[in-house]
């Protein structure tokens, strides 16, 4: 287990970044296609493909989904997917056509300090070509990479984040996340990460929680404007789940959200969670089993998100958002 969600079989991951521009995606890639659903709490999100997932329609399985920086402008760094995978010959199957299922989510990063002057020429297309690549199914970099590249919060920088573990059925759950939240992943000014009672082997720090716990009827949230978040989420296992199934992991995982973020699904966030089944573990799964992992996926995405905050780094601009490590390591 390297504690990502690469150890559910069958799924890869790729980053492409541009320090300069402050932004990037991260495609999760199938190996095959997978079942797919999605919750979306948060009041301003940003996505591409999302009704698709619902229990009822006719599509059941995608081939990738791609997070992405950028606004609605990072919505095409699917497009760059989709052309990618067609060119090798996957999609849905529509007569002697194929159509890549590439659903995607966007966090807001346009006012991070970087360039932004793309003229007519933005760049995610390309992202999302690069990041498709270098896909693999091994280990992949955390923090200010990929989609979490100009990630922000309320009190220091974002970034990518994942972690995975056993559910108590035996399957595997993994969790990758982007922090772009609205809320704060502190615990008051830190250094205490909220997430930190479901640590696992000081995979951020190994700060533990303060005594007492200060008072947080005021909230510490970010300060530039509405509609600016969102924090965009993969949840994934081996088992073999129904679309139905996988939406409910989905809204479980949210749970996660707000074990590791305060406040979480906020109106000026977009915070929405993707699930994936990739069916490696083919036994059905029970009502038991299946809120077992569900009750895991909210433990692993909070886990993610306090791995995604500490391995953040501060971008390279004039006032850019110190990054964790820099105020408190």
């Amino acid at each position: 287990m390297l504690n990502l969600i690469t150890d559910v079989r069958g799924l890869r991951v790729g980053h492409a970044q541009d320090l300069a521009l402050g932004s990037g995606c991260t495609v999760v890639l199938c190996d095959a296609p997978a079942v797919a659903s999605v919750d979306v709490r948060g009041g301003s999100p940003g996505t591409r493909e999302t009704d698709l997932l619902a229990p009822a329609a006719v599509v059941e399985k995608i081939d990738a989904i791609v997070l992405s920086g950028g606004s609605a402008f990072g919505l095409d760094a699917a497009s760059g997917v989709m052309a990618a995978l067609a060119s090798q010959g996957r999609g849905f199957a529509v007569g002697a056509a194929r159509v890549p299922i590439v659903p995607s989510a966007i966090l807001f990063d346009l006012l991070n300090g970087g360039e932004k002057a793309w003229g007519d020429m933005p760049p995610y297309r390309a992202l999302g070509i690069e990041a498709l690549a270098r896909a693999a199914d091994g280990p992949f970099a955390l923090g200010s990479v990929g989609a979490g590249t100009g990630a922000q919060t309320a009190t220091v920088k974002g970034g990518l984040g994942s972690a995975s573990a056993r559910a108590p059925s035996g399957h595997v759950v993994g969790a990758l996340v982007a922090v772009n939240a609205f809320g704060n992943p502190l615990v008051g000014d830190g250094p205490w990460l909220r997430a930190a009672p479901y640590e696992r082997n000081a995979e951020f720090g190994g700060r533990g929680l303060p005594a007492p716990w200060p008072d947080e009827t005021a909230p510490r949230i970010k300060g530039f404007g509405t509609r600016a978040n969102t924090t965009i989420a993969v949840i994934a296992t081996d088992a073999a789940l129904s679309v139905a199934q996988a939406r409910r992991l989905a809204v479980m995982a949210q749970d996660g959200f707000a074990l590791g973020l305060h406040p979480a699904h906020a109106p000026q966030d977009g915070d929405c969670v993707f699930a994936l089944a990739t069916a490696r573990s083919a036994a059905p799964v029970t009502l038991v089993e299946e809120t077992l992992l569900g009750a895991t996926a909210a433990h692993v995405m909070a886990r993610a998100i306090g791995r995604a905050v500490y391995e953040a780094t501060t971008l390279p601009f004039p006032g850019a958002q110190k990054a964790w490590r820099d105020l408190f390591d």
